[in-house]
């Protein structure tokens, strides 16, 4: 899989984000970082602490890192949940992080498929 075919797998955009970084192999340099990011374990367990606080800013960095590198279903889902935290308040239910699970889960699988 090349890292358009990435994209594509991951329901993102690579011509939006080619278009700002204008370098495949940057690209590809940040999009094989990104599984390393500890942003959404972080999220993840301090969501578990109730940590409003500390969940808004792993959110917050997970939205901005998906935004940056172009990852937009996984931005999209993330910043329903960073609005939520930031305004201080935990999500009602499981269904927004669940919403984030799926979108990094699909993402991460995409990317682990580059160059495979």
């Amino acid at each position: 899989m090349n890292i358009n075919e990435c994209y594509q797998a991951m329901g993102a955009d690579y011509e939006e984000v080619f278009g700002r970084l204008r370098s495949e192999r940057l690209i590809t340099k940040f999009v094989l970082k990104f599984p390393g990011d500890p942003s959404f374990s972080q999220l993840q367990s301090t969501l578990e602490e109730k940590n409003v606080e500390e969940a808004f800013r792993a959110a917050h960095t997970l939205k901005g890192v998906a935004q940056n590198l172009g990852f937009t279903p996984l931005y999209e889902a993330t910043a329903t949940l960073t609005e939520v935290l930031r305004a201080g308040n935990l999500p009602e239910d499981d269904n927004m992080m669940n919403a984030v699970a799926k979108e990094y889960e699909r993402t991460v699988a995409a990317i682990e498929q580059l160059n495979a």
